[in-house]
């Protein structure tokens, strides 16, 4: 028997869709009745019963309406955003937040991106909605219907703090633009860059890098680690270093940029840039020939997470065994690797072996047992 909270959200849902009858025609079309019918109940299925019973019912049909029609049409393979501020007389609608409006293919990392963009503008995020709608389309993008069969769509409703100048709702449209844009580089080129780290991974194999046996051993370990789930792959580069001193150039190689770093103006680090204008010493901490090394890039990321990514570069060696270049992982590590031991992580464990070595604390004692 159903609850009494289920009760009153269907009724209010069952309101909300007798609007619809009432204002919109009959049919089969898209800009019908029942397409919005189905599409009001998929916008409020997981929207808790206390938060629609708070809402006046024209506020809550108006805001899942302004969605379905916003997404109607859609030019294929693009995001459609709008940011706005609610008015009755404008909108049919009010809200005290500004709200934002997306429809994309639906993809990964797509709601946390958006939010990750929203609170970097030290902006609070009231409400999401995120329903998956599968509307059928022509090729021109126009929506003919909600099908089963139709393709899976993202439909997000976000409200944040309200915004009253028109230049700062254009800033968050182009920064939301910008993020989902690199959500779908990182998506599409997601098989592209986990082969280019197995492509690194089989080169240490084929390639026979100039490096201790035992380097060259834990290197590939890392990487059979790093694809297996434990890191997000959000961009790949090659380099190829060129010249000496002060004529000494990191070049970033053609076509052969992924995900975040498909465009040359992507810096994943700033002093590769300005690579002849360091010193000596450091030029040669940049082409040191140890065969892997793990980093911070120098921008947080845009997809997934705001953090600062996570940069993990393969050295590439020339004929006579110097370093020649460098390919460069992007992403971040997942929550599964940060709940790993050190003991259980290639490259960490013999950190951590190291470690306790020179401690010189005894293997069965509680002094080793609180070092590990």
């Amino acid at each position: 028997m159903p609850s009494h909270t289920e009760t009153r959200k269907r009724e209010i849902l069952d309101r909300l869709c007798a609007m619809a009858r009432q204002r919109l025609p009959a049919g089969s079309g898209i800009a019908a009745a029942d397409a919005a019918e189905d599409f009001i109940r998929r916008f409020y299925a997981d929207v808790a019963t206390e938060d629609l019973a708070a809402r006046q019912a024209d506020d809550l049909y108006g805001a899942a309406i302004a969605l379905f029609a916003f997404g109607r049409a859609r030019a294929p393979g693009k995001a459609k955003v709008r940011v706005y501020n609610p008015r009755l007389a404008e909108h049919g609608w009010a809200s005290t937040h500004t709200v934002i409006e997306i429809v994309n293919d639906d993809m990964p990392f797509l709601v946390d991106s958006v939010t990750a963009e929203i609170n970097r503008r030290e902006l609070s995020v009231h409400l999401v909605l995120h329903p998956v709608v599968p509307f059928k389309r022509d090729a021109g993008g126009a929506a003919l219907a909600i099908d089963p069969k139709g393709g899976r769509e993202s439909c997000m409703h976000v409200e944040i703090d309200a915004q009253g100048d028109s230049a700062q709702l254009d800033a968050i449209r182009a920064g939301v633009e910008g993020a989902l844009a690199d959500v779908r580089a990182c998506v599409e080129d997601w098989k592209p860059m986990l082969a280019s780290a197995r492509a690194a991974l089989d080169g240490l194999a084929q390639d026979k890098p100039p490096r201790p046996a035992e380097e060259i051993a834990v290197a590939r370990d890392f990487l059979e680690w790093l694809v297996a789930d434990n890191f997000t792959f959000l961009g790949y580069r090659e380099y190829e270093y060129q010249g000496e001193g002060t004529s000494f150039r990191s070049v970033i190689k053609a076509d052969r940029g992924l995900g975040l770093a498909r465009s040359a103006d992507f810096v994943v680090f700033d002093v590769l840039r300005r690579i002849a204008e360091l010193p000596a010493q450091l030029q040669h901490f940049v082409r040191a020939p140890e065969l892997l090394r793990v980093a911070k890039a120098n921008r947080s990321s845009t997809v997934h997470s705001s953090a600062y990514q996570d940069a993990i570069g393969v050295k590439v060696y020339g004929k006579a065994g110097n370093v020649a270049g460098e390919q460069v992982i992007l992403g971040l590590f997942t929550s599964a690797a940060f709940m790993q031991r050190p003991r259980d992580i290639p490259l960490l464990r013999d950190k951590a072996a190291a470690v306790t070595k020179r401690a010189g604390v005894a293997a069965s004692g509680h002094s080793s047992k609180a070092l590990q």
